[in-house]
């Protein structure tokens, strides 16, 4: 697992509307949420998704990147994009082993995905707070992101 001050592992995938997503380097220089979700399958997933991105203004006035992954395919992650109006970057095609070992994240043997795990970085690419979820439910929502964010933000104005 990912302690706090750990530097995030350097993990590519590829991106919902082309390219890839290159972590931690496309969110440096902002706070950043990174969010292993199960799948477009997954109702808990679905309204952690859609609540970060009714989130966006805010997350926008803060400094605060989004970037959420999965092992869904491309097709279905499209799908979940468009539904749920995702602004933010959201890959898929991940090899959930290979992520769980060098993240800590847990896998679901059937069917195999990443159970719901996020991250907070600081701008430097280093991890804030990880919240590691073994099954469906426990995972970082934006509200605690938001606050969380705000209060490191006020200990470096001190």
């Amino acid at each position: 697992m990912l302690q706090n001050n750990d530097v995030f592992p350097a993990l590519t995938f590829a991106r919902v509307s082309g390219g890839e997503i290159h972590l931690p380097a496309d969110l440096a220089g902002w706070f950043g949420v990174v969010l292993f979700h199960r799948g477009s399958w997954c109702p808990y997933c679905n309204a952690q998704l859609a609540a970060f991105a009714r989130a966006a203004d805010k997350f926008a006035a803060e400094g605060i990147k989004v970037v959420s992954v999965s092992v869904d395919d491309r097709e279905k992650s499209e799908m979940l994009v468009e539904q749920h109006k995702l602004g933010f970057p959201v890959a898929y095609g991940a090899n959930a082993r290979a992520v769980s070992a060098v993240t800590g994240a847990f896998v679901n043997d059937d069917p195999v995905c990443l159970q719901a795990t996020g991250f907070i970085l600081n701008p430097e690419g280093r991890v804030v707070t990880a919240v590691y979820s073994t099954r469906a439910i426990g995972r970082l929502m934006p509200d605690d992101v938001l606050g969380f964010v705000r209060h490191l933000k006020s200990l470096v104005r001190k």
